[in-house]
């Protein structure tokens, strides 16, 4: 009756403990029962006595767990979770709600390891097995091996599907996850599990909308799972809406109060909407909740304008001083530091700081600076006048996308804030649509692969340039929320993509944020990116990256004169209105007063640089990086003749 009707699972064992006061076994199926009706305090109240004791009892502790996780209590939840699987490694729900805990903390690794064993625990084929064991080892090639030849045997086998899925996901083949999980939910639409792997396989190609949809769907099933509602907040902000994302939080929270990650992502999303005070009360209660928790002391420093005080610095030194500290937690830690002594006024410390960071994070990466060079190669080889002039007229004609790009920390959401100023305009986000779709086009199925992009586009028709520009506005339509004809698609790598822009969007509008190269490289060594941005690690592969972009968009003045309008930042805090009418000039706008009044917009703001845009233009940024010209010299190397050409560009070819 326990799934069914809980409330006659409590009458039942309540009979029976009239007869056998304190049986175990119905001690426990009336804690199931009470807790299945919500009433969570009176299974905790069953469930923690039976558990000690007990303590050799794996189901006992098993729906401790389950109780303590459903009351919010996440770390107890997970203590007594894992003391379950210790004394019965085989006991497939606790592996499940593992994984469910650990996702909720944050903790990836973890709970993808939970799966995996969850996976091996619950079946009894050998072939499957055996692939799950070479799974929970991390034998990824094996898995993959045995998984296929089963599925060729037996196509339709749904847990082969899953089980293959998750093989892919962790290689990061999200598109061959999201093929083998829909044909498993083809097969068995009520298989929560695999619907929940599905939606967050789409979340992470950057598929919202459907993520979401496959969210609210499972909610409907189980409307108080803090997983789902966690997966539909992040997946709400990922499509701008922020409102419900905040709700979605507060109510979790509500529920789940000693979440620290949760606590952390409500902060990022008040932080977004403006509401900074809002914002730090809740990173400050995430800390609270886990004083270690670098990713939230990088969140504080990462508002900017924030300013941390003597007893921060002294929580942070402690938090690295522990033996126990993960790499994530101690390279955000070292960036938060690096902060809080640059504020300080303590230039070495700051920058020794900042390189240790750096130095970490760039151990866990995989970047190739080459491979951006072998990029501006194949761009300078394909993108001739010849080659645009035989494809004049093509494309799509919709004028709306102005996109704006460039390196981060150039300026560019500056740029960004005072075009969304404008009554004509909305401002998106960095959307990550033209490069998934240049990746696509790409069609590298192997990390090692050299890629088709962008000497694929030589071959496409005029009807397929059109379906491009097509897919790209359909894709980014989720993103508009007002009637405004222009939008602004802010993502700064699509420096890459002009030529595929100018291509399939004729019409589009083009604007290059452009920095120092000091000022631009050293503030972006200064700041960890939550996702991409590999090249900013390191020094030398930051100058070798800028020389490149120069390059590049030099390439594109060459061969398109005119297409692309240039903003140069210091020319922007030196004289504002001139530059603000001649950007709004160059995407075809009459001039509007609220465009220099930027500041006052109060719209949705995703960057690094959300607090500095809703202050006034300030000149202090421009010279920041003078204090640690003495650490620069690989920077400075690896810019060449870039750095003396600034604010023009060298000549490439002499």
């Amino acid at each position: 009756m326990l799934a069914a009707r809980p409330d006659l699972a409590e009458v039942q064992a309540r009979e029976i403990l009239t007869v056998a006061p304190g049986h175990p076994e119905a001690v426990l199926l009336l804690g199931q029962a009470v807790g299945g009706q919500g009433r969570l305090g009176e299974a905790l109240a069953l469930l923690e006595p039976l558990a000690a004791s007990q303590p050799r009892w794996s189901m006992a502790h098993l729906e401790l767990g389950r109780a303590r996780g459903e009351a919010g209590d996440g770390s107890g939840a997970l203590a007594a979770l894992q003391t379950a699987v210790t004394l019965k490694p085989d006991l497939a729900e606790a592996w499940r709600l593992l994984a469910e805990q650990h996702r909720l903390a944050g903790d990836t690794r973890a709970a993808e390891a939970a799966v995996a064993r969850h996976l091996a625990a619950s079946t009894q084929d050998p072939q499957l097995l055996a692939a799950a064991a070479a799974l929970v080892e991390g034998k990824l090639a094996v898995a993959e091996h045995a998984l296929r030849d089963l599925l060729r045997e037996r196509p339709d086998e749904v847990a082969a599907l899953r089980m293959l899925a998750e093989v892919a996901t962790r290689l990061a083949r999200y598109e061959n996850a999201e093929t083998l999980l829909a044909r498993a939910l083809e097969l068995a639409p009520e298989f929560a599990a695999a619907r929940m792997n599905y939606a967050v396989v789409l979340y992470r190609q950057t598929k919202a909308a459907a993520a979401a949809e496959q969210a609210e769907r499972l909610l409907a099933g189980d409307p108080r799972n803090p997983g789902y509602r966690n997966l539909l907040a992040a997946a709400l902000g990922q499509l701008g809406e922020y409102q419900r994302t905040i709700e979605i939080y507060q109510a979790l929270l509500a529920d789940f109060p000693a979440q620290p990650k949760a606590w952390m992502s409500l902060g990022h999303a008040l932080k977004t909407v403006g509401r900074q005070a809002d914002a730090i009360a809740a990173y400050r209660r995430s800390l609270a909740l886990a004083p270690q928790l670098g990713e939230t002391w990088w969140s504080l420093a990462n508002l900017k304008t924030w300013r941390f005080e003597p007893a921060d610095l002294a929580a942070m030194r402690a938090a690295l001083g522990r033996t126990d500290l993960g790499d994530e937690d101690r390279f955000h830690l070292e960036f938060a530091l690096g902060k809080a002594l640059e504020d300080a006024g303590e230039a070495q410390a700051a920058f020794e700081a900042y390189a240790r960071g750096n130095a970490r994070r760039r151990e866990t990466l995989d970047y190739d600076p080459e491979e951006t060079h072998a990029h501006l190669a194949r761009s300078k080889a394909l993108f001739t006048p010849g080659f645009f002039a035989a494809r004049s007229g093509q494309g799509h004609d919709a004028p709306d996308p102005i996109f704006v790009v460039g390196l981060p920390r150039s300026g560019s959401t500056l740029v960004e804030q005072i075009l969304a100023s404008h009554s004509l305009v909305e401002g998106t986000m960095e959307l990550p649509d033209l490069p998934a779709m240049a990746k696509r086009l790409g069609a590298r199925s192997r990390r090692d692969d050299p890629s088709a992009y962008p000497q694929v586009l030589a071959d496409l028709d005029p009807d397929a340039l059109k379906a491009l520009g097509e897919e790209y506005l359909e894709r980014t339509r989720r993103q508009r929320k007002t009637d405004r004809p222009f939008f602004i698609d802010k993502m700064p790598n699509n420096f890459s993509h002009v030529g595929l822009i100018h291509l399939i969007l004729p019409n589009a509008k083009i604007i290059d944020a452009r920095r120092h190269p000091l000022g631009c490289c050293f503030s972006g060594f200064k700041q960890h990116f939550a996702r991409g941005q590999a090249f900013t690690y390191d020094l030398t592969d930051l100058g070798r990256y800028y020389a490149d972009y120069v390059a590049l968009m030099a390439h594109f003045d060459a061969v398109l004169p005119g297409r692309v309008h240039r903003v140069i930042y210091e020319a922007m805090v030196a004289d504002p209105e001139g530059e603000v009418r001649a950007l709004l000039a160059a995407c075809g706008l009459d001039y509007e007063p609220g465009c220099l009044a930027f500041h006052e917009n109060d719209r949705a703001v995703r960057t690094a640089s959300s607090e500095q845009v809703r202050r006034p233009i300030f000149t202090e940024g421009v010279d920041q990086w003078r204090k640690f010209e003495p650490w620069l010299g690989p920077l400075k190397t690896a810019l060449g003749p870039v750095l003396e050409a600034y604010p023009e560009a060298p000549d490439f070819d002499a």
